[in-house]
């Protein structure tokens, strides 16, 4: 990305003419791929995600799957640019809007991704000298749209670096975030969590958490995971400290293991299914938890799970086939609607229900462009809805645990306060969690003291 320094680059004044050399491949661009970088790689990430609302870590593990030969300094770097452009993207939105006379092109992701991850490397970045981030950034634009397009960047970039700005990392990922959040968070979890949710360090700088497994039982702990570090709470987790994919992993195609965050596992523990039971996991989704709950009751028992969107159940059976477990019954199931084909009876019922997932905001910083400040409410009453129709799907005295990666009470206290004429508050029942869980009947996972996303679950009993 570097090249020769040159005096007139960072000049104060307007766009300068000379056009960039075309397709000029950057440093770390692998051989017989000209031009593919981490940054190249990050561009195309945050256009996906800001112009059809793909989430940043598939996304982002996809493009860097298709390049193996890239090397962990431009994979580090192409992490680095996804992740802090998503968590800083306001304040650097509004720094580069400062030195564009007519505002920005926001109907071009692609140019506003260029714009927003050179700012980034300009503003808050020390690694890659602010000339070599402007023409990265106006390279790559005048080989996307031509040259009229690449002297506006130009323009505007250099404004900005001669400007002499800089922000700091926390300061931007905070206000970055809507002011109603921040505060909402704050007096819900206190500033030092929120701080956490939000992907601020104990550095001040951005933290991206590493990869969690949850190993599967009965099956050999395969050598790379050996010495990783064990969970907190789930004494099936392991913590990937190294930066790697781990579904390209020894192991995972055998079904040693399934990628799953600890607190997520958690919410399935915390179900206590036992050998030989009845259980229903109502929004199972592509499903990590369900897998868990056949481990939980065997060949004996019976499992069915439900979600919305039959594509997510499609993955579901693929997952369960590559872990080698038997295929619990499916069914597609609107619960804000009805139950479906869903049986009742069941002794075990777990809804993961539908949130705003702020819980997960360190993780999924994407989760900021689309959401509102109605949606927890919103989302609090669907959540409700799902959770009463679901809830009778249990047998009287069976148990019920509801749960949210949100934090916010809008989506979780409130909506177990408005089931009490169905649904009564009872300790938990999860022998694997009996440390953790022992005479309470609320639980709300944090990143500073649990070492999770966000999360509330509840332990509930049908009356």
């Amino acid at each position: 990305m570097a090249g020769p320094r040159n005096k007139n680059e960072l000049g104060p004044s307007g766009p300068r003419r000379r056009r960039p050399p075309r397709r000029t491949p950057e440093p770390g661009a692998p051989r017989g791929r000209p031009g593919v970088t981490g940054r190249t790689i990050a561009a195309t990430v945050l256009d996906r995600v800001q112009r059809s609302g793909a989430y940043a870590a598939p996304t982002l593990d996809a493009e860097l799957d298709r390049y193996p030969q890239l090397s962990e300094r431009e994979r580090a770097l192409g992490t680095q640019l996804v992740y802090g452009t998503l968590r800083a993207r306001g304040a650097l939105y509004r720094a580069v809007s400062e030195h564009a006379a007519h505002g920005l092109p926001d109907k071009d992701t692609r140019v506003v991704a260029e714009l927003l991850m050179a700012a980034q490397q300009i503003l808050l970045l020390d690694r890659v000298p602010a000339f070599a981030a402007v023409n990265a950034a106006v390279a790559a634009v005048d080989t996307l749209r031509g040259p009229k397009m690449a002297g506006f960047v130009n323009a505007v970039l250099r404004r900005l670096a001669a400007s002499g700005m800089r922000l700091d990392w926390a300061q931007a990922i905070r206000e970055s975030a809507p002011v109603w959040l921040v505060q909402r968070l704050e007096q819900t979890v206190g500033t030092a969590e929120t701080r956490s949710l939000l992907g601020i360090g104990a550095s001040g700088a951005p933290h991206l958490p590493g990869p969690v497994v949850r190993l599967v039982a009965g099956r050999p702990v395969p050598q790379w995971l050996a010495g990783a570090a064990a969970g907190a709470l789930s004494p099936r987790a392991r913590r990937v400290q190294e930066r790697k994919n781990p579904r390209r992993c020894p192991g995972h195609d055998e079904g040693a293991y399934v990628v799953q965050e600890e607190g997520a596992q958690v919410v399935a523990l915390a179900l206590g299914a036992r050998s030989g039971e009845r259980v229903l996991d109502a929004c199972a989704g592509r499903g990590q938890k369900a897998s868990l709950l056949s481990e939980q009751v065997g060949p004996e028992g019976e499992l069915w799970a439900c979600d919305v969107h039959p594509s997510k159940l499609s993955m579901l059976a693929e997952e369960f086939s590559r872990l080698r477990l038997p295929e619990p019954h499916t069914a597609a199931v609107d619960w804000a609607v009805g139950s479906g084909p869903v049986p009742g009876g069941f002794d075990r019922v777990l809804v993961d229900a539908p949130c705003t997932g702020v819980g997960t905001l360190r993780r999924r910083p994407e989760i900021l462009l689309r959401l509102s400040e109605r949606d927890p409410e919103r989302l609090g009453r669907l959540a409700a809805a799902i959770l009463r129709r679901a809830s009778e799907r249990a047998r009287s005295g069976g148990r019920v645990v509801f749960a949210v990666c949100s934090v916010l009470p809008e989506e979780s206290d409130r909506v177990v306060d408005q089931l009490g004429d169905l649904l009564e508050p009872v300790p938990f029942d999860a022998p694997e969690l009996a440390r953790h869980t022992e005479g309470v009947s609320r639980l709300r996972l944090l990143p500073e003291q649990h070492g999770t996303d966000g999360y509330f679950i509840a332990s509930l009993r049908r009356r």
